[in-house]
């Protein structure tokens, strides 16, 4: 897990916080997993804003809580957890009634959802191209800002230039074909064990509900929303999304405003007269 001490937390108010807070964005996939976890499970919580729109994960502020400036960052009575599926497994041990672990061994959950961690720049090629219409392109001074700051904790200043890199490339070059249809093999690998396995059983670890199926949820909802096959390619995950989807504690973290769901339209109608729908790539 990736606790940051509390010698290393330069905001150092938070750590007389009591009680569980998230920091967290609307749009941001990492915070959906959590406020849905935090939602099944009956976990009260406050809530803290972070608009990752408008920079504000990269004010000195809250690069003094979290070095790599992303949310979700949790804070439970002033110790502080900064990854999403480590902020899962934390709450899972704080809270084991109503379980959504029992069915798997510790072990097994750990490397499934690495495996899940391990898309996550795939997930973003997605989203980048065909949810947010070229949006996305961080201004220069924040960025240059971000790369310059330096926290006591070498090791997450190096994982956040991994960040800056990615907005960088994205700035000049965009996401290219090579990089959607490299991510877009990966999940279908992926969807193809996970269809194989509902065969037998409810669910992606068996026939009770799991951080993995949660993990997972949301990386499918954001290939739904691109256009996605599901039906076509794995009709037993396809079905596994929409019964998870037509739930509320589901539905309500996901369901965008307005303006985001245009934005969407237009990016899928761009992509698609341009011949590059996602249909279009995997069946190439």
């Amino acid at each position: 897990m990736v606790q940051i001490p509390s010698d290393q937390i330069k905001s150092k108010e938070i750590l007389d916080w009591k009680g569980l807070h998230l920091f967290h964005f609307r749009g941001s996939s990492c915070s959906q997993k959590l406020r849905i976890y935090l939602n099944l499970k009956g976990i009260s919580w406050t809530p803290h804003s972070i608009n990752l729109a408008s920079g504000k994960n990269y004010s000195e502020w809250f690069l003094g809580i979290n070095p790599k400036g992303l949310v979700p960052v949790l804070v439970d009575d002033g110790h502080v957890e900064i990854e999403s599926n480590d902020i899962l497994e934390y709450l899972e041990k704080k809270f084991p009634e109503n379980s959504l672990s029992s069915s798997t061994s510790n072990s097994d959950i750990k490397s499934l959802l690495k495996e899940e961690d391990d898309l996550h720049e795939d997930i973003r090629n997605i989203a980048y191209r065909y949810m947010f219409g070229g949006l996305g392109t961080k201004q220069l001074k924040k960025l240059k800002e971000y790369e310059e700051y330096k926290s006591t904790n070498q090791e997450l200043d190096q994982l956040k230039m991994k960040e800056v890199e990615f907005y960088k490339n994205f700035g000049r070059y965009g996401i290219t074909d090579t990089a959607v249809k490299n991510s877009l093999y990966k999940f279908s690998e992926c969807y193809e064990r996970y269809e194989s396995l509902l065969k037998h059983q409810k669910f992606f670890t068996g026939n009770d509900l799991s951080l993995v199926d949660i993990a997972w949820f949301i990386y499918t909802y954001r290939l739904f929303i691109s256009g996605f096959p599901f039906d076509d390619k794995f009709p037993l995950v396809s079905q596994w999304f929409q019964k998870l989807y037509s739930q509320k504690e589901f539905f309500n973290e996901v369901n965008d405003p307005l303006l985001f769901k245009l934005i969407r339209l237009y990016a899928r109608i761009s992509n698609n007269l341009s011949g590059k729908s996602i249909k279009k790539i995997l069946d190439n």
